[in-house]
């Protein structure tokens, strides 16, 4: 399969493009730099010039492609009504490309979309009022090209794809335990934060793309039940200080970001059983504990990289998951 991808020099990216690769599947991928097309071709990819917000060339990629794979996702936090809109627009731009086609559109979204305070499956419905709602209309737009002649399917990662290089939530928390000497969570800690490793969700992206069902929503999900305070607790082990419990308010000002303390704050459990049976997918690589004891998360580097992401700047926070 020739697979044109968006996101294939994010976070994710790179793993995603090698685990294509390495099935067999060629890869062309969205640049929309010198920088990001070198990536591409490192990898193996063949570079396409253009950018989320240059809707010919996304049309351009995908109609030349036997499927897409949408990973992008980016710009101003600050601005979810922007965010939205920009995230449509390009799946609009690449499914009406596909229409009538029978091709996969496989589009990413978050598992923050369910509903908090119980474990949510692949079937029930986004709630409208979660932390991650500005994800929905991406959602709705890509499976409404299923009635379209459209092969498409949605995967909704956990809040943390670990592994090496990870600048997401987690080492926000290791950055801001550094600066405080204690390593912290949210009143008693007991709330569950999903996680999957990034090879893990790489194969669930490929599989997606060669067989999920028109209409799919998948959980890219490894272990659910894992807690903040567990997470809090390794942190502190590696560096060596105590842990404490604060209040939202004081988490606010530990971590220096109120937006980082509301998503540590949910509890958010979600079950891929649905997923894994559909598609046959079993994680097979190592748990968020293990890799933070084994992986490169206390590097002065990461620190440094997770400052420069999440701590506000000018009343605004931008950030690219993927």
């Amino acid at each position: 399969m020739h697979v044109f991808v968006t996101g294939g020099t994010g976070q994710t990216g790179p793993t995603v493009v090698a685990e294509l690769l390495a099935a067999g599947h060629t890869v062309t991928g969205l640049a929309r730099s010198e920088a990001a097309a070198a990536r591409l071709e490192s990898l193996g990819a063949t570079p396409h010039r253009g950018s989320l917000d240059d809707l010919d060339s996304l049309r351009g990629g995908a109609e030349a492609a036997d499927g897409v794979l949408h990973m992008a996702y980016g710009g101003d936090y600050a601005d979810p009504d922007d965010l939205i809109r920009r995230d449509r627009a390009a799946i609009e731009a690449l499914g009406h490309a596909l229409t009538g086609s029978g091709k996969p559109l496989v589009s990413t979204s978050g598992t923050l979309v369910t509903r908090a305070g119980r474990v949510s499956t692949e079937q029930d419905a986004p709630d409208p009022d979660s932390v991650a709602a500005f994800r929905i209309a991406g959602e709705q737009a890509c499976l409404g090209f299923a009635d379209l002649g459209v092969r498409s399917s949605v995967v909704r990662l956990a809040p943390t794809v670990h592994g090496p290089g990870d600048y997401g939530f987690v080492p926000a928390l290791i950055a801001a335990a550094r600066r405080a000497g204690v390593s912290a969570y949210i009143g008693d800690g007991a709330n569950r934060w999903p996680a999957v490793h990034r090879a893990d969700a790489a194969r669930l992206f490929r599989l997606a793309l060669e067989k999920a069902p028109a209409g799919s929503v998948l959980h890219g999900v490894g272990e659910s039940t894992i807690t903040i305070k567990s997470i809090a607790e390794q942190i502190a082990r590696i560096l060596d200080i105590p842990t404490i419990s604060l209040t939202l308010e004081q988490a606010s000002e530990h971590l220096r970001n109120p937006f980082l303390a509301r998503f540590f704050s949910l509890d958010v459990p979600v079950s891929s059983e649905h997923t894994r049976a559909l598609l046959g997918w079993t994680p097979e690589h190592a748990t968020l504990l293990e890799d933070l004891k084994t992986g490169d998360y206390f590097t002065p580097e990461a620190s440094i990289r997770a400052e420069e992401i999440w701590l506000p700047r000018h009343g605004s926070h931008q950030h690219s998951q993927r």
